[in-house]
């Protein structure tokens, strides 16, 4: 078996036409850090994902899906495996539902959407990534969640066997599901929307993506949101009175981290070129020739200094490859 195994690794190459060797990580992360994968692969369709996920299998070697390349930290070290990065973005429309494929920007969803007068996902608005990654954590921001409009997944398990699960079957959770508690590989997914009026949903989609652009650092590379908001039900009665003005719902009654950061005094706090964003504190920012070992100094440095500071622990919500 380890002959075998051995052999497979060595053929990869042979077993998956396409794969290159070495590619920098920081090219295709939003973050623009990490060092190379020692084999990197497209995939372009279904299939290709599928064939990708089972030939690492195989060959025993670690591998790890990316879409957009946000919401994750790479090694400055680089990936001993295979990456696989999600590009299947086809597409149809059946009346009220759209059949996408995992690497569909979300972005282009929620414009194709609204294009056909179809509400559900206005509040995805600027939101970055693939659907694939918004289904797998269920994104979510203004209220709105990914799992608010998933009808059914499709997504290979486990055992290679590719699968369809409806809505309740998906476990979702917040900034997370069973695909991500399992890591199962999602391929694609139908969405259901309702009937709106396309100027009502222009108007809410494009507010979003103002809010974007004049509260988050859109102009240095980052990784979205460092930390997951506060669930106000983790809280003592003193830090809910010393945030009361700030509680909102999101999609359930939290403090946002970012003001707990700065309430802490850690907005513009550096590390190598790593920064704490002076325009919103919940975003950890490249100044231009960060580490990833820059990031995580910076983000262990944050919990410790909130947790002396008010006594509680705040969790990442970005997903940092060791």
């Amino acid at each position: 078996m380890k002959k075998q195994s051995r052999k497979l690794k060595d053929n990869i190459e042979n077993l998956l036409p396409g794969v290159r060797k070495n590619v920098l990580l920081k090219r295709y992360t939003t973050f623009r850090v990490g060092g190379p994968a020692k084999y990197f692969f497209k995939a372009k369709t279904d299939q290709d994902l599928t064939k990708a996920v089972i030939v690492a299998r195989k060959s025993r070697i670690p591998f790890f899906i990316i879409g957009h390349g946000s919401n994750v930290l790479f090694p400055d070290t680089g990936f001993r495996g295979l990456v696989v990065k999600v590009e299947n973005d086809h597409y149809k429309i059946r009346e009220n539902k759209i059949y996408a494929g995992a690497g569909m920007l979300m972005d282009t969803l929620v414009r194709t959407s609204i294009n056909k007068g179809l509400r559900g996902l206005e509040w995805a608005g600027g939101l970055p990534g693939t659907l694939g990654g918004a289904v797998r954590g269920n994104a979510g921001a203004f209220g709105g969640e990914t799992k608010d409009s998933i009808f059914e997944v499709e997504f290979l398990d486990n055992e290679n066997k590719i699968k369809k699960v409806n809505n309740k079957n998906c476990f979702f959770n917040y900034r997370s599901s069973i695909f991500k508690k399992r890591n199962f590989i999602i391929l694609s997914a139908v969405i259901k929307l309702s009937k709106g009026n396309k100027k009502d949903l222009w108007k809410i989609a494009r507010n979003h993506i103002q809010y974007r652009k004049d509260y988050h650092p859109l102009t240095h590379p980052n990784a979205g949101s460092i930390f997951k908001n506060y669930d106000i039900k983790k809280a003592s009665k003193e830090i809910k009175n010393l945030f009361t003005n700030v509680i909102k719902t999101d999609p359930f009654p939290i403090i946002p981290t970012a003001l707990i950061i700065l309430k802490a005094g850690l907005s513009g706090k550096t590390i190598g070129r790593a920064q704490i964003s002076k325009k919103h504190s919940n975003y950890i920012i490249n100044l231009g020739g960060a580490t990833a070992n820059d990031v995580k100094k910076l983000i262990k440095f944050a919990k410790n200094a909130i947790k002396n500071k008010f006594k509680i622990n705040i969790e990442t919500e970005i997903q940092i490859i060791d």
